[in-house]
């Protein structure tokens, strides 16, 4: 058996003058024989295009409602094995209607159909996490992923903060556009807040606790787009990775290409139309505030070379300068702190200016922090 090694890697921003740009034009690129050598990844981590299926409960979160204490008891038990395990689920009966994500879906295919100098008015900048990104072309130059992304920063207390990022890059013509993803959030939004109940309650720890501390969230949504690749067993839709903010609610449509490594070897995740995929990240459940009994799971995308995969992800941050920290409750003798106090701001800095997310990033973040800290006590 191979065992998947992941090497941390700090990055700068990787350029080189000597070569013409490369531009990643899904148009053109997903119809091409032979694909650039920045797109091919190295071969441990090169994609196995048959996994076995990854077996998750499925959680219906219909039983917070129903007020059957057994039933809800049940559901937190579920949880808490899936998180100590590998951190990922389903959620059905989660009251998100079917219509929105529909529209949501219709309103990707529109977007990534234009052509590349379009998407390019609402161009991601360096050091930011919103806007639209053709692979991570200006940011590095190796291992690059197979896709292409819009993101927003979606928050509660914002008005209207979608609309008014589309209409200031895109034009009037995308008011609609950007109230159907506002809307997408604020569902997304009130789900994390109920599946943090169950979360709070699967670590003993009252309903209310991770609901409170998420109520006014900095969040991201990221419309995915992974164009076909005809040489799918070369590159990967995207890296393996654990996801640095706190909670994931993942859409996916019925192609398939999400893989979580389980059990020391890569796992599929069956698409099903009618659930969500939740999975923890790094911030929150896995790492900082669980004080480490949840853990974040190393995952990735693949890619085929027939279909367009296209997957909406939310992902659940705390208020930038919110200090996360464990409960009380869960710092023992048996189970010391592990990372020192952050804020989602610094956090989200290290991933956006200092280091590409994998498997180490909290580690690596931890260890970054403290060499801050120590460098401001120098004189």
């Amino acid at each position: 058996m191979v065992h998947y090694q992941p090497k941390p890697k700090p990055y700068p921003v990787e350029k080189n003058e000597h070569r013409q740009p490369l531009v990643f034009d899904a148009s053109i690129l997903g119809s091409e024989s032979n694909i650039p050598s920045q797109f091919i990844w190295p071969d441990h981590e090169k994609p196995c295009l048959d996994a076995p299926e990854l077996v998750i409960p499925t959680i219906d979160l219909g039983v917070i409602l129903s007020g059957d204490s057994l039933a809800v008891s049940k559901a937190a038990e579920l949880v808490n094995e899936a998180c100590e395990k590998h951190g990922f689920f389903l959620v059905v009966n989660h009251g998100v209607d079917p219509g929105l994500v529909d529209k949501a879906r219709q309103y990707m295919d529109f977007f990534f159909g234009m052509q590349l100098s379009e998407k390019q008015k609402a161009q991601r900048k360096i050091g930011e996490n919103y806007g639209y990104a053709s692979s991570f072309v200006g940011r590095f130059s190796s291992k690059l992923p197979w896709k292409e992304t819009l993101s927003f920063r979606f928050c509660p207390d914002s008005e209207n903060i979608i609309e008014q990022y589309l209409l200031s890059v895109m034009g009037e013509d995308f008011r609609h556009f950007g109230r159907v993803y506002q809307e997408y959030c604020e569902a997304m939004s009130k789900l994390s807040l109920g599946i943090m109940e169950l979360l709070g309650m699967s670590l003993g720890l009252d309903k209310a606790y991770f609901r409170d501390f998420f109520e006014g969230n900095d969040s991201i949504l990221r419309l995915n787009h992974y164009p076909p690749c005809q040489k799918p067993d070369l590159t990967l839709g995207t890296g393996p990775h654990s996801d640095p903010t706190a909670l994931t609610i993942l859409h996916q449509d019925q192609v398939g290409g999400l893989q979580v490594f389980a059990d020391e070897k890569w796992h599929s995740v069956t698409p099903n139309p009618g659930a969500f995929v939740v999975n923890i990240g790094d911030t929150f459940m896995s790492q900082a505030l669980s004080n480490r009994i949840y853990k974040s799971c190393l995952h990735r995308a693949v890619v085929n070379d027939k279909t367009v995969r296209r997957s909406l992800a939310f992902f659940l941050c705390p208020k930038m300068d919110k200090v996360v920290t464990p409960p009380a409750s869960l710092v023992k003798s048996s189970n010391p702190r592990i990372y020192p106090d952050f804020t989602w701001a610094t956090f989200l800095e290290f991933t956006q200016k200092h280091y590409r997310a994998d498997t180490k990033t909290l580690e690596a973040f931890s260890s970054w922090l403290q060499a801050q800290e120590t460098n401001k006590k120098i004189p």
